[in-house]
């Protein structure tokens, strides 16, 4: 049975989509202002881990994913850089794309972007106000947060208790239009040379919060099954996500929240961040570090715990993704001497491997339980491979398996065939006669200079294997 931890019922609870069989995934995506760091790139893993292990069990998951393409910090770059603001944001959309895909994050069914949604916004907009929910000031307008009922359900919060500012993202407004410090501006009264567009209200742009209550009720319906974010979305912005989305619509936004917790830095576990100025690009950490290793460190904590970043975690997930790597070479090897045929009680025990891997992902995506199965199943890999007589049958039943399992975490493994070319086939082979010859010398030469192009040979039972020295 899989189960979610709800952020607004503070629970697991049995996951029950909507529609049998399908899901629907709303992610708040990036402010494409800057290169995204790792801690943006925590929750597009954290949330593809996610969707893929949902499909895994079976589901069809519409996922959606927004850009934010018009904000203070897009028009502040835009005028830094002498840009306009779409050449800003199809700049750093265009880099999105780029640096997910080599962390082989899953393109979302849909990424919808502010500006091209604007008609929706300021209708949705009209709708709060002609309910009572909204009201215009000087050019703005604002929601009434009091007026809902419920606010502050998500984040567990009093409403008489909340400060304003408890994000970094609120709305730097005139409070003096404010009919309530807590009311938050869902249109904001462009400034001189700023990008707008014309409303009821007069030229202007969207608050920042507005947008994924119209998009996710736009693309995925009034009520979705899962909604998920950072932590640092909790309060105020998926707050106020679900008092204008639940006021407009007079249904429950969504049914469960999930929220991945951060990407720590340094010895005090300070959270990453472009506002503390201590964060890591994606874009630089790939010109340094293979993004499958990149990509297995972060996939590898459960989604709600922290991850500290550093070299030394990234240098034992490389040590620990080589070792996976490595099971799945030794038993594909094997191939070539495999007789048909297979071997029921191997293929029965790595069977029942697999039901533990789904037990323990069933609860809530414990995906460093997960791993450690995986880790078992590498283990089983090895010693089948070592075994005098092994079976085609199973050897593939045990690599589709494995592979299958291995994907849920973003991780594909690299073919031999796509990595030697025909000078390298012949060295092997020219050392394996210089060997089967006992010319060492030669043999010794041909494994240095393989080595000097990062190749490393090993000499099994089976024959020479080689692996990159990444």
């Amino acid at each position: 049975m899989l189960q979610l931890y709800n952020t607004l019922t503070n629970q697991k609870e049995k996951f029950e989509p909507l529609n049998p069989g399908k899901v629907t995934m709303y992610v708040c995506g990036p402010t494409v202002y800057n290169y995204i760091h790792i801690g943006n790139a925590r929750s597009a893993v954290a949330f593809d881990t996610i969707r893929r292990y949902l499909e895994y069990r079976g589901f069809e998951v519409n996922y959606v994913s927004n850009f934010t393409d018009v904000d203070d910090k897009i028009i502040k770059a835009s005028q830094e850089m002498n840009l306009s603001v779409k050449e800003i944001t199809e700049k750093f959309i265009n880099a999105f794309y780029e640096d997910t895909s080599a962390l082989n994050v899953k393109k979302a069914t849909l990424n919808p972007r502010v500006m091209d949604n604007m008609d929706d916004i300021i209708k949705f907009i009209e709708v709060l106000v002609q309910k009572g929910y909204a009201y215009e000031s000087a050019g703005d307008v604002y929601y009434k947060t009091r007026k809902f009922k419920d606010y502050g359900k998500l984040s567990g919060q009093l409403i008489d208790d909340l400060e304003q500012g408890a994000s970094s993202r609120v709305d730097d407004i005139d409070q003096d239009k404010k009919q309530d410090p807590l009311d938050f501006a869902l249109w904001k009264k462009a400034k001189q040379g700023e990008i707008s567009w014309n409303s009821p209200w007069g030229q202007g742009r969207p608050g920042w919060h507005i947008e994924c209550s119209v998009m996710s009720t736009k693309y995925l319906g009034d009520t979705i099954d899962i909604h998920a974010g950072g932590q640092d979305l909790e309060f105020p912005h998926h707050e106020n996500e679900i008092a204008q989305s639940e006021a407009k619509t007079g249904k429950k936004f969504a049914r469960y929240w999930l929220h991945n917790g951060f990407v720590t830095i340094g010895e005090e576990d300070q959270k990453m961040s472009k506002s503390l100025g201590n964060f890591v690009t994606v874009h630089d950490l790939l010109k340094e570090v293979n993004p499958q290793v990149i990509r297995f460190f972060m996939s590898t904590t459960q989604y709600r715990r922290p991850i500290r970043y550093s070299s030394d975690n990234l240098d034992e997930a490389k040590v620990n993704l080589n070792k996976l790597q490595t099971a799945y070479e030794n038993l594909s090897y094997r191939l070539k001497d495999s007789v048909e045929g297979n071997d029921k009680e191997v293929e029965v025990n790595f069977a029942n491997l697999e039901k533990d891997f789904v037990k323990v992902m069933d609860d809530d995506f414990n995906v460093q339980n997960g791993i450690s199965v995986v880790y078992e199943m590498a283990k089983q890999l090895n010693v089948y491979s070592e075994k005098e007589k092994v079976y085609t049958d199973t050897i593939n039943n045990l690599i589709n398996t494995y592979k299958k399992v291995v994907e849920i975490f973003g991780i594909s493994f690299s073919e031999e065939k796509e990595l030697l070319d025909d000078t390298i086939e012949q060295l092997i082979q020219e050392r394996n006669e210089a060997r089967k010859n006992k010319n060492f010398k030669r043999s010794d030469e041909i494994r240095d200079l393989l080595k000097e192009q990062g190749i490393i040979l090993e000499d099994t039972a089976q024959g020479t294997r080689w692996k990159r020295n990444d």
